[in-house]
């Protein structure tokens, strides 16, 4: 079996300085503790590339790029709204993650690879079709998604998202093409409570109280998200691999620890070997502690990879 890893050393230039969580020690983290498992030496390592301002547009709308251009400094630290900001280097980091996921599609479909994950950030799943928030700039997954629905014999797509936070930029982008099922599990009440409340046989929200016990997400996958995979029939499956969820983070308190995480990549990975060919892109997100989530990730990679 063969596990694409796809970054770029240069999503590390999107840097909001030492207080913000999303920070370059997120990557750091993953790649320090892969390689002291020697996990990493078990991966196929591939360069992210960048996205394109057509694939940009093929979720977005078409000035959102520009848009974003147009409020990027040339020093310092800008703001888009309250939570979002960029630094001179941040698009060209958001544009080698959006690449990434089309680098990781075009690997799993041309056989290449049996799956991939895109170490990548920043994160996406909460950038809307006219509206970067949430840290994201632009939808990843959603980019990566569209991309592969115009790929021959790729007729419908799942999203399985287990952020924290809900995903509401992917539900906003893909509320109305039914051929995109969007799953997502998430603490509520809490941010970005938008788009959460959209009920539609390919929108599937799983809202979770805040200190619940780790249980009820997995009966949520069992419950909801099995039963929805089963109807729609996905020829490839993407999640937005959300580390925020853990015990640790600073960000969530939905009590998750890295056994959690290893749990429902174990049942995605089932679903996907049985029903769509192994073909699995899987996405960074958020994990805002970078110990944790470096072991977080490390858990969903072995399963990936198959150890």
């Amino acid at each position: 079996m063969t596990t694409a890893f796809i970054t770029h050393k240069d999503c590390m230039l999107h840097n909001l300085g030492p207080e913000h969580p999303e920070s370059p020690l997120r990557l750091a983290a993953i790649h320090k503790v892969l390689e002291r498992t020697g996990l990493i030496d078990h991966l196929d390592q591939l360069t992210s590339v960048d996205v394109t301002d057509e694939q940009i547009a093929m979720v977005h709308h078409k000035l959102h790029h520009k848009r974003l251009e147009a409020k990027q400094p040339t020093s310092g630290i800008a703001y888009t709204d309250d939570d979002t900001a960029m630094c001179p280097e941040s698009l060209h980091a958001a544009s080698l993650a959006a690449g990434s996921v089309i680098l990781a599609v075009n690997r799993v479909l041309s056989g290449k690879a049996d799956n991939a994950f895109c170490a990548v950030r920043p994160p996406g799943h909460h950038a809307e079709y006219n509206l970067a928030m949430g840290f994201c700039l632009y939808n990843n997954v959603a980019i990566g998604a569209a991309h592969a629905l115009e790929q021959p014999g790729i007729e419908r797509v799942a999203i399985l998202d287990f952020d924290v936070h809900h995903c509401n930029g992917t539900v906003d982008i893909f509320k109305d093409r039914a051929e995109v099922l969007v799953c997502s599990t998430f603490q509520h009440p809490y941010y970005p409570e938008r788009f959460h409340e959209i009920e539609r046989p390919h929108i599937i929200n799983c809202p979770i109280a805040a200190h619940t016990e780790p249980s009820v997400f997995h009966q949520a996958i069992a419950d909801k998200w099995l039963p929805a995979l089963a109807a729609h029939k996905p020829d490839m499956i993407f999640i937005s691999a959300g580390f925020d969820a853990h015990k640790d983070d600073p960000m969530g308190d939905l009590n998750l620890e890295e056994e959690d995480f290893r749990k429902v990549t174990q049942v995605i990975k089932q679903y996907a070997d049985e029903h769509c060919q192994g073909r699995i892109v899987s996405v960074l997100e958020g994990g805002y502690n970078p110990v944790p989530l470096a072991f977080s990730v490390q858990a969903h990679l072995e399963v990936l990879a198959g150890f």
